[in-house]
């Protein structure tokens, strides 16, 4: 289970090409040997059943990972752009006593008393050694993965073989994944749609995959020309980057079967511009790192501009109140999710389990949604994220999407602040494009032309030169809110 396929692709096909990483490429047979190699070794490294993998995309990634549950052992995906306090709790919480990383991020870590296996000064081609492949159960834990903390210190989410291997099965039967594929791998591995879609995917279908340690848009183009890739996974604002690229036109995504949007809602002006200029759609998908990362995705088989997509088979959805009575159909309402891929729990937290896990299964996202009749999920806001005006729910996403509209937003990012008279109003934070200048009166005006509700239009407007955002991507809003206490 998870394991197998990349030792058969290395009986089969040992001398195809696997990866392409900053460092080089590798085989089958490399990469296989390579994560044998580190199985053995971890095995006598640690006795404690969890390993720290604190690893940009690549080779050395797959090789760490793969080791690890060769060892028979859990893989802590350490998010190395958190903050020393973040890194340190997860650390703690998880138990590890050994880490595996690279020199440059080495320092990270050299205070926290671990072992530290630097892969750098491991040998770079190991012998070919058959592994003793261990067994484990379905329910196992095979990885922890660490929400990003956005709010208070992170949360470790126990995700099974089950969980994993179901998510990765009903994805590539469901987009259709078919024939000789290739992957770009640029959303880093500890986030859940890295691990899964560049990583889990593309080995068990015997793809080659092409990995950029960290984004940037001009190193993205030339991998998409020189290697003809066609399966593409990024965050909105990575695409968004790409729509600033001068030299950059529809004949480079010629190649592309699916470009697949996730991590953080995508912005309808980025989706149809992205459209208009490369001929190529953004397919929108929607999951939590507590549902595997992908739950719901448009593919080029079944899609729906606007919404998340379908549910992948075998998942389930209910739409509730704060009551937790079910929504007439299509009305809005919190997202319940249940299936194969809904993760065991958080680690070391019963009472938070308990809190967001019902006794039937479902998991409660905080999520505000809804399900047309052709069963396609359409996400309207967070739960926590509404904003109250005089009594009247307004979405922050609504309102977001119709500033992004306006020619001269690059992004923005709308929050609500306290006010006495009506309980809150709604604050914009705009990130203009270069160039170009608005003022507030002239956005205010432009959302009345769209014919925004006057209660949901933005009362007070912030010019930022960038917005806070988390390793992947997502707009801090909490730092944004306590720019206004």
């Amino acid at each position: 289970m998870l394991f197998e396929p990349l030792f058969a692709h290395a009986r089969n096909n040992p001398q195809d090409v696997a990866v392409i990483d900053d460092r080089g490429q590798y085989t089958w047979q490399q990469l296989a040997a390579m994560a044998a190699g580190l199985g053995m070794y971890l095995s006598f490294q640690t006795n404690q059943p969890n390993v720290g993998l604190m690893l940009p995309s690549g080779a050395g990634f797959i090789a760490s990972f793969y080791g690890t549950l060769l060892a028979g052992k859990s893989a802590v995906l350490i998010n190395f752009l958190l903050g020393d306090k973040e890194v340190a709790h997860v650390i703690a919480d998880s138990g590890i006593d050994t880490v595996v990383t690279v020199g440059p991020l080495a320092g990270k870590v050299k205070d926290q008393n671990l072992k530290i296996i630097d892969l750098l000064q491991l040998p770079q081609n190991p012998p070919a050694i058959a592994p003793k492949f261990p067994a484990p159960k379905a329910d196992d834990m095979a990885a922890l993965i660490y929400t990003s903390g956005t709010s208070g210190l992170p949360k470790g989410v126990i995700l099974s073989y089950q969980n994993l291997q179901s998510v990765i099965d009903a994805a590539i039967d469901y987009a259709d994944l078919k024939g000789k594929h290739r992957f770009l791998g640029v959303v880093p591995p500890f986030h859940s749609l890295g691990l899964v879609a560049t990583v889990l995917a593309p080995i068990q279908l015997s793809a080659l995959t092409v990995y950029l340690a960290r984004f940037n848009p001009t190193a993205v183009m030339n991998a998409i020309r020189e290697h003809q890739l066609s399966l593409l996974f990024a965050v909105p604002s990575m695409y968004g980057a790409l729509l600033h690229m001068k030299n950059a036109s529809a004949d480079d995504f010629k190649n592309i079967y699916a470009a697949i949007s996730g991590g953080e809602p995508l912005p309808e002006a980025t989706r149809e511009r992205f459209k208009q200029r490369f001929e190529t759609p953004l397919y929108e998908g929607y999951g939590l790192t507590e549902t595997t990362g992908v739950i719901a995705v448009n593919v080029p088989q079944s899609a729906k501009p606007g919404s998340v997509g379908r549910l992948l088979p075998g998942a389930s959805a209910r739409f509730v109140d704060d009551d937790g009575k079910d929504m007439p159909a299509g009305e809005p309402g919190e997202i319940w999710l249940k299936g194969p891929e809904v993760m065991k729990g958080y680690y070391n937290l019963p009472k938070e389990t308990a809190e967001v896990l019902t006794g039937d299964g479902y998991f409660k996202t905080g999520d505000i949604g809804k399900m047309d009749a052709d069963g396609y999920v359409y996400i309207t806001g967070r739960k926590k994220e509404l904003i109250i005006i005089a009594g009247e729910k307004a979405s922050p996403r609504e309102i977001e999407d119709m500033l992004l509209r306006h020619p001269a937003v690059q992004d923005a990012a709308v929050i609500g602040k306290k006010d006495p008279s009506r309980g809150e109003i709604v604050v914009a934070f705009i990130l203009i494009r270069d160039g170009m200048t608005v003022t507030p009166e002239e956005l205010k005006d432009h959302c009345r032309n769209e014919a925004l509700a006057q209660w949901k239009i933005p009362r007070e407007i912030v010019f930022v030169k960038d917005l806070p955002r988390s390793p992947t991507g997502k707009v801090l809003k909490r730092v944004l809110a306590e720019q206004l206490t």
